[in-house]
């Protein structure tokens, strides 16, 4: 059966990672990139096509099923999204999960997430759309991943946590069992939460603590 055409939106470290797990997934055929012209005009080995303002054009030509944005910054992926739908309203948002994963089977997943090498999704969890489960990152048992948000790599989540919309939980961070990590909120790499946190805010250290607030759009890779 001949794969369904998708694209990747980004042509950054974290697109590369994405192109790798969709190649080994074998589930759909990457046919280019869509981003900003720049110095050069592929990425793994896959051209750059255009930008997102011209992609209605490149569907029709290529027979594009659907795609996903692989930009690790959780709130410029937000910016793609809108960017892409007010082109293409229906655009389909495709999930990427490397075949390394361990993804338990009533795990409830959304659309737009990209689940890496290594990492583990435990049973009763729920990611909703346009998430990063990085690499070696795990996350316990009934925990929630809501939109956009972000594990790095040999992140630890435990059981019954909740990450918000936007949050991005650092490398090597553990959070400890029924956590609430507020929205907009950066947890530092190697700290240790052992208490909820606020929205809007950045956390570092073990335990980790309020360093200060963390404007929507700030860099924070």
């Amino acid at each position: 059966m001949k794969m369904k055409n998708i694209l990747i939106f980004g042509s950054g470290g974290h697109a590369s990672v994405v192109i790798d797990i969709a190649q080994q997934e074998k589930k759909y055929e990457i046919i280019g990139i869509i981003d900003e012209p720049k110095n050069h005009n592929e990425i793994s080995g896959l051209p750059i096509l255009s930008n997102i303002s011209s992609i209605k054009k490149v569907i029709l030509e290529k027979d594009v099923f659907g795609g996903i944005i692989a930009i690790g910054d959780n709130a410029i992926r937000m910016k793609v999204r809108d960017q892409i739908l007010s082109e293409v309203p229906n655009f389909q948002f495709v999930n990427c999960i490397h075949p390394n994963a361990v993804v338990a089977s009533n795990v409830l997943i959304g659309e737009g997430n990209a689940v890496m090498a290594g990492s583990i999704v435990n049973p009763n969890c729920q990611i909703f759309d346009h998430c990063i489960i990085n690499t070696s990152s795990s996350l316990d048992h009934d925990c929630k991943m809501l939109n956009f948000s972000s594990i790095a790599p040999n992140g630890t989540v435990g059981g019954n946590c909740t990450i918000g919309e936007y949050s991005a939980i650092g490398i090597g961070a553990n959070i400890l069992h029924n956590i609430f990590i507020g929205s907009n909120c950066i947890v530092g790499g190697g700290s240790l939460v052992c208490s909820n946190t606020e929205d809007s805010s950045i956390y570092y250290g073990a335990p980790a603590k309020l360093v200060k607030s963390h404007e929507f759009g700030n860099k924070y890779l």
